[in-house]
């Protein structure tokens, strides 16, 4: 219990002593997280309105895969985009091992199947009630895929948002293609595992908790922006 005190008086600590080194790390962690996640709702989003409006022989297929792999294994996945990044791999000639721009392919890598598999369950019902008006309305398969995309937004906030948690509170994968370095790929929770592997139990749960925070505040403000909860729906 004393190590939860102290680390609930070293995350107060560091946020009302404005430390340099604390607001450094939580900013690259948005900066990884966001742009990952960015990328990840461009990959995903609309793969999951194609395989909800369009019927082919490998969609369920790929529906099983795309389920499979949310529970893709991070190190796993670090491991592969390390041997990919490595001087002798295919893009090792880009230098990108051991940057920012690594960590977030790594972190594209995991969240995209999370995307795409809860948007996917939210537009097929979305899709259930929409395929006799659209169909009637002979609207081509771009106008589906846009109309499920707008009107499904709420439901889609919500698969971005899963992946952001995932994401942000990723560090295996990071770690394997980041290397933790200080000032330049050192996010939040490679710190933590830095402090704990140092014994720093208390600054290693300060840092834990303020990460909790973040991705609830940052949670928050997303659904108050968008105003998801608007006309008593949520």
């Amino acid at each position: 219990m004393n190590d939860l005190w102290d680390g609930l008086a070293q995350a107060f600590w560091l946020i009302v002593s404005f430390d340099a080194g604390l607001y450094e790390i939580a900013w690259r962690s948005l900066q990884v997280t966001g742009a990952a996640l960015l990328i990840a709702c461009i990959i995903a989003l609309p793969l999951a309105a194609l395989l909800a409006v369009q019927r082919f022989r490998l969609r369920r297929g790929t529906i099983a895969v795309l389920n499979a792999l949310m529970g893709l294994p991070p190190v796993v996945v670090g491991l592969v985009v390390y041997v990919l990044l490595s001087r002798s791999g295919p893009f090792g000639v880009l230098g990108l091992l051991f940057t920012p721009t690594a960590m977030i392919i790594a972190q594209v890598v995991i969240i995209v199947p999370l995307i795409a598999s809860i948007a996917h369950q939210s537009l097929r019902d979305l899709w259930a009630e929409y395929h006799d008006l659209l169909i009637s309305m002979n609207a081509t398969r771009a106008q589906r895929i846009a109309t499920l995309l707008m009107d499904g937004r709420r439901a889609l906030l919500t698969a971005a948002l899963a992946g952001f948690g995932r994401g942000v509170g990723e560090v295996g994968a990071i770690m394997i293609v980041g290397g933790n370095i200080d000032h330049a790929t050192r996010v939040m929770t490679t710190a933590i595992a830095l402090e704990t592997g140092k014994g720093n139990f208390a600054l290693a749960l300060g840092l834990g908790f303020i990460l909790i925070a973040l991705s609830v505040t940052i949670n928050l403000a997303i659904h108050a922006l968008s105003r998801t909860e608007t006309g008593g729906r949520w």
